[in-house]
């Protein structure tokens, strides 16, 4: 008996694919014409090549990425049907390559993506896809995504991984983030702008420099310094607590030029 479209459609649910994807395809990698659940699957594999191909000064362990747009090929899992990547209606099996992570491809990323359309938005001047909660609701930076997560250093843009923009516009892994925050770490690792309001920890500064003098020696000492949240240069008095912008009023800062008696 001959399966209904329907059958087709439910085979196999949540039954094939990889940790990052439920599909029911693999890839053939025309970099190694090895088969692969998907691109990161071949990415985060070590792949032998053929001794006959290698110089006797190459490691027969190659680590290279994949291009994702340089794959022709795909193998359905349910039928083991090979055929181009357009060409899925010729599968004897109709749906293999239904996705069950609520897969989508965002014409302007162009690639697909996971997570469903409608929690996601293409922010053009950003260059890529964001939570839908971002919307109206973040700094936009030129290809923002196009870059490394500072923490982790996975690439941004085409990664499976939620990502947040910081209050400076740069952007990194969610889970990086609050872990660096875990770690009371609060400025961005890109350009040390504080990422998170820090006005009750700046008061409690004024609060522990009020409460401690310096020694004579350094009490009249003043020191020049950049302000890492305005990017004002100001003249202020050197103290062990730290030093406070003269503009923002923001402790985080770093001294530009050593400390320095009034003559």
């Amino acid at each position: 008996m001959e399966d209904s479209p329907n059958d087709r459609l439910h085979f196999g649910i949540m039954g094939f694919g990889c940790e990052h994807y439920r599909r029911r395809c693999q890839i053939r990698a025309p970099c190694c014409n090895e088969v692969f659940p998907c691109r990161h699957c071949h990415n985060e594999t070590t792949t032998i090549l053929p001794l006959l191909k290698q110089s006797t000064l190459r490691n027969i362990f190659d680590r290279h990425e994949l291009v994702r747009q340089d794959v022709k090929h795909v193998i359905c899992s349910v039928c083991d049907t090979e055929q181009p990547v357009f060409d899925s209606n010729h599968c004897s099996f109709l749906s293999c390559f239904k996705t069950e992570k609520e897969q989508f491809h965002c014409d302007d990323c162009g690639i697909c993506r996971v997570g469903g359309r409608e929690n996601f938005f293409h922010c053009k001047k950003c260059g890529s896809c964001y939570g839908i909660g971002l919307r109206n609701n973040h700094r936009c930076v030129e290809d923002s995504m196009r870059h490394h997560c500072p923490i982790c250093y996975e690439y941004l843009f085409d990664s499976l991984k939620e990502t947040t923009v910081m209050k400076c516009g740069h952007t990194m892994h969610c889970d990086c983030y609050h872990e660096m925050l875990k770690r009371d770490k609060f400025c961005c690792p890109i350009c040390s702008r504080s990422v998170i309001d820090m006005s009750k920890t700046w008061q409690r500064m004024d609060e522990e420099v009020e409460a401690i003098s310096m020694p004579s020696d350094y009490r009249d000492k003043k020191v020049w310094i950049l302000c890492n949240d305005c990017n004002d240069t100001t003249q202020v008095y050197f103290h062990i607590i730290g030093q406070k912008c003269g503009h923002c009023r923001s402790y985080n800062t770093r001294a530009v030029a050593p400390p320095v008696l009034p003559q």
